[in-house]
């Protein structure tokens, strides 16, 4: 199959997923990504339940959920449905927090682009501003001298 084809069976594919989702496609983890984020992940002995139960959210869909979450900024419980339950996927994100996975991938794309564009680690800033909001309008605001 040409790029062509391949651009076209894409877009089909996406274009269903979003209908049958209401999520746009584009937030789906691409594979390329995928397969660096797997080997970052904790692995997860198996073990039998007591309790039967649902089983475990696919780590893919809850990685694409978490990226949706970081890249709209919504809040957790606005998480559309079809991405998965917002408490599994916030449970998922603090798991993976814990267990250094975002460090981890932060690491990895830093030496990534340092290897590709190149970092100067000798000169490095960082900014921020940290003011005093007012406390509900001019009511509550000191008078000037």
């Amino acid at each position: 199959m040409d790029a062509k084809a391949k651009c076209y069976c894409f877009t089909i594919q996406c274009e269903l997923i979003s209908e049958i989702t209401g999520v746009d496609c584009s937030y789906e983890i691409p594979d390329i990504l995928w397969y660096r984020i797997v080997p970052l992940l904790p692995t997860i002995p198996h073990k039998k339940k007591k309790k039967v139960g649902r089983p475990r959210m696919n780590d893919r869909q809850a990685m694409s959920a978490i990226f949706y979450i970081l890249r709209t900024g919504c809040q957790w419980n606005a998480l559309p449905r079809s991405l998965g339950a917002s408490s599994t996927v916030h449970d998922r994100f603090q798991e993976w927090r814990k267990a250094g996975v975002f460090k981890r991938m932060w690491i990895d794309g830093l030496l990534e682009y340092d290897k590709k564009t190149g970092i100067d680690w000798e000169w490095q800033a960082m900014d921020g501003v940290i003011t005093k909001a007012p406390l509900g309008g001019k009511k509550y605001r000191s008078k000037s001298n």
